[in-house]
């Protein structure tokens, strides 16, 4: 086979420089030969010369990146802390609290770089790939390598990686809406220009890249066509979180600064401990542990192979309740191979394979073309001098190549039965016959293409060619898992029903499987939408119908996840809550989805989202127990000052509490979580509500301490100011541990290695300095040990409140669902 990408245009193009400035549309080519492409001595030259096709990024050194942690609001107010501590000859409490600035800084800045390093990783993972004419050969090459006179083949599914000038080919159809703001595709003929960042809808063209990098249309226009990152339902969740905590923090310091000033407290001594309770009460490290978290899982995903394109993406993936699936290449092997020929009458088999191997690209093959090229029993065809060739587009549905044998002209097509049927139009009866035939392979399993021959003007169909793609061997395992897992799956596929019926009925799915006609036949969205929620799955689908099937299951209230890999599936990807473009998918399914698969079949998807319910969990326990320790604190705190004119601890006790709970809180990330059963999803009335009332069990329980060492013992107040330290310290770690789990704080999963070392580190260390009085009053291991078996004994009682509330609260959420279908049913019966 000859290569039929495109018709070869002249040999060589005389000598031109790019000048500075010029559009792709404007600028003569740069020296090339388009029969070899650039020679890898010139690339390399011309690549030093214009520099990487990259658009350039504005970088930050770790040094300007580290200042940034000492120059914002919570930092200042810590500066300020410390400036009035040095003012009042606090040196103890200006020490620390330098100290706990200087943590603080060193902590966010290792994990940001760790969480940026990742990302990075990942995006070097997603990288471009461009299919390029070098040293006289077609070579796969990464974007970034091109340089201008490269030759470049675009195909349906590609994103343009510079900007090119084409110059071979019958036409291309590019989505340009990114950078232009025209919604519909436009067409491009030989000497236009195609923009970088545009993406190939359909056709096949050669052409020769004019500018790269930031000489490119794309950017030069970069800050235009730049879009701010949305935030996840999460992500606003645990801001409002923060700013709940934030306002709440001003509010009650601001009483307890009138206070103070009204009782005659000295001004500045109070405005210092306003501004440590201020800092130490505030979720500092909040995105820090949300950019952390997001990029720890992102990483064990990638080690899974499903890399996370967009971080906040792992939220969705963990509520997904219903799973669209492509059949060909997740649900099956995407091995496909030709069982069957099955010629009409008077043509013979060879001749049906040679029509549909020369109907095929031998230069780039799809699994389709290589396995009709792949297939033996062909006539000879080296006589044939092939010419245009028009490739497979999923609207048109068929292949086509025009060809040479001697004198005669002969064109060729394979591809869907009914189109190839309509474009040979035979008779009613045979028509019937082949459908027939058609309808039979479909229920065995079988694939079918119809072939046809043209030589003058009528087309004929001269046969079927049978293909078998047999169903991945871990596809019904891993359906009956995500079954397990609350998930409904949905296959979606362009195929016969019969055929999806027939794989779905070996995979073990329901074989509720409706055609796309059926279901988007007469009637409202709200029947459309159901026929779609009830069916198993759709197929004979045309790329504008699973756009439509994700958003009606949106619609019905489903979080859904949609798979693909063609440039078809791009919209309905961007429109999914969890795109995953599958392995090998083109790359304008990658650039739309949120998770890239690099390795095939459906056990890659339900590790993905078990994982994705790990760190949804991890999210969870964080928010819970940052508000419950903020309630512990701020109110208890607040309460003493304002009912027994009493500071129950010292600022310098608030800064180390605040930098001791820093490290545990860091170390969330990496803990062991329970997954959920079912999809998981954000439900903010239950976490403030379980927050709350352990960080107000927490009040009662310090309060019933302080009462006790103040009323019975008769400790000295700066002995109680130690003992409630060390209090708060140890029984709010220790409240980690119920935030964490489900179940009883012992239950599995137990805490991974790193929270449950740095937690009990930590512990430790604020006992050490409880007990030898480093910057605090000394209370000796005899009280130590008393407060620790104190809070020690509350841990099993905040464990059965809060499984407790949690009961409580899912038989609250059941009746409610079931209160609810019951008044859906009632309305339905009307």
């Amino acid at each position: 086979m000859n290569d039929k990408t495109a018709a070869k245009p002249p040999q060589k193009q005389p000598p031109q420089e790019l000048p500075e400035g010029a559009t792709p549309a404007e600028a003569p080519l740069p020296e090339t030969d388009l029969e070899t492409g650039l020679t890898s001595e010139t690339a390399q030259e011309r690549l030093a010369t214009f520099g990487e096709n990259a658009i350039s990024e504005e970088k930050t050194s770790p040094l300007q990146r580290l200042m940034r942690y000492f120059w914002a609001p919570i930092p200042w107010m810590i500066e300020a802390a410390a400036i009035l501590s040095a003012a009042l000859g606090d040196w103890a409490g200006f020490a620390i609290i330098v100290t706990m600035l200087l943590v603080n800084a060193a902590v966010d800045f290792w994990q940001e770089r760790k969480a940026g390093n990742a990302i990075e990783l990942l995006k070097e993972s997603l990288a471009l790939t461009a299919r390029v004419l070098r040293d006289g050969t077609w070579q796969t090459l990464p974007a970034k390598d091109l340089v201008p006179g490269d030759v470049v083949l675009l195909r349906i599914g590609n994103v343009t990686p510079a900007d090119i000038r084409l110059v071979a080919g019958d036409y291309l159809s590019a989505d340009e809406a990114a950078l232009t703001g025209e919604s519909m595709p436009v067409d491009k003929a030989v000497g236009d220009a195609a923009y970088s960042g545009s993406v190939v809808k359909l056709g096949e063209m050669t052409g020769v890249v004019t500018a790269t990098g930031m000489n490119t249309y794309f950017g030069k226009t970069a800050q235009l066509v730049a879009s701010a990152e949305t935030r996840s339902h999460f992500q606003r969740a645990v801001l409002s979180i923060g700013n709940f905590l934030i306002l709440t923090t001003l509010v009650l310091v601001a009483v307890i600064v009138l206070v103070a000033v009204f009782r005659g407290t000295p001004f500045w001594e109070t405005v210092q401990f306003s501004l440590i309770l201020t800092v130490a009460a505030i979720p500092v490290a909040l995105p820090t542990v949300l950019s952390v978290t997001m990029a720890v899982g992102a990483e064990k995903l990638a080690r899974m192979k499903a890399i996370v394109s967009r971080l906040v993406a792992i939220e969705e993936l963990a509520g997904v309740d219903v799973l669209c699936v492509d059949k060909t290449g997740t649900l099956t092997m995407n091995a496909l191979t030709v069982a069957d020929i099955l010629p009409e009458q008077g043509v013979e088999a060879s001749d049906v394979v040679l029509a549909a191997q020369l109907a095929s690209n031998a230069n780039d093959p799809d699994p389709i073309d290589k396995a009709v090229l792949a297939a033996e029993g062909a006539a000879a065809g080296a006589g044939y001098v092939i010419g245009d060739f028009t490739p497979f587009d999923p609207v048109s549905k068929r292949t086509m190549v025009e060809a040479t044998l001697g004198d005669r002209k002969i064109a060729f097509s394979k591809g869907a039965p009914q189109v190839i049927l309509d474009l040979a139009t035979p008779p009613a009866e045979i028509r019937a016959r082949i459908e027939a035939e058609v309808d039979r392979l479909a229920e065995e399993g079988y694939r079918a293409l119809g072939v046809a021959r043209r030589e003058g003007d009528v087309w004929q169909f001269i046969g079927l060619v049978s293909i078998f793609d047999p169903p991945r061997e871990d596809a019904a395992a891993t359906i009956a898992e995500t079954g397990r897992m609350g998930l409904a799956v949905k296959m979606i596929t362009g195929d016969h029903e019969a055929i999806a019926r027939q794989i779905a009925a070996k995979l073990g799915l329901r074989r509720n499987i409706r055609s796309a006609d059926t279901v988007f036949a007469d009637g409202s969205d709200g029947e459309v939408s159901e026929r779609i929620e009830q069916a198993d799955g759709v197929a004979r689908v045309l790329p504008e119908h699973k756009f439509k099937i994700v958003r009606a299951l949106q619609d019905r209230g489903h979080i859904v996840a949609m798979t693909g890999d063609g440039v078809n599936d791009a919209p309905a990807l961007k429109q999914a809550d969890a795109g995953i473009a599958v392995s090998g998918a083109t790359d304008a399914a990658r650039a739309a989805a949120d998770v890239v698969l690099t390795s095939s079949g459906l056990g890659v998807i339900s590790s993905a989202i078990e994982e994705a319910r790990r760190i949804f969990e991890r999210m969870t326990s964080y928010a819970t127990f940052r508000i419950a320790e903020t309630i512990r604190v701020l109110v208890f705190m607040s309460l003493s000052i304002l009912i027994f004119d009493f500071y129950p601890v010292t600022a310098v006790m608030i800064v180390l509490l605040a930098v001791l709970n820093d490290f545990p809180i860091m170390m969330i990330a990496y803990d062991n979580a329970n997954v959920a059963e079912k999809p998981v999803r954000w439900n903010m009335p239950r976490v403030l509500t379980i927050a709350s009332c352990l960080g107000l069990l927490g009040v009662a329980e310090t309060f019933l301490l302080f009462w006790y060492v103040d009323t019975v013992m008769h400790l000295p107040r700066e002995v109680i100011q130690t003992v409630i330290f060390l209090k708060l310290l140890v029984a709010g770690h220790l409240t980690l541990y119920v935030t964490r789990n489900q179940r009883w704080f012992w239950s599995r999963p137990f805490p991974s290695l790193k929270l449950f070392l740095t937690t009990e580190a930590t512990q430790i260390l604020g006992t050490l300095v409880a007990v030898y009085g480093i910057f605090v009053t000394p209370i000796g291991w005899t009280y130590a040990l008393g407060v620790w078996a104190y809070a020690l004994a509350w841990l099993p009682i905040e464990s059965a409140i809060a499984i407790a509330l949690r009961r409580a609260l899912d038989m609250k959420a059941a009746h409610q669902a079931s209160h609810l279908a019951r008044t859906e049913g009632r309305l339905a019966g009307r």
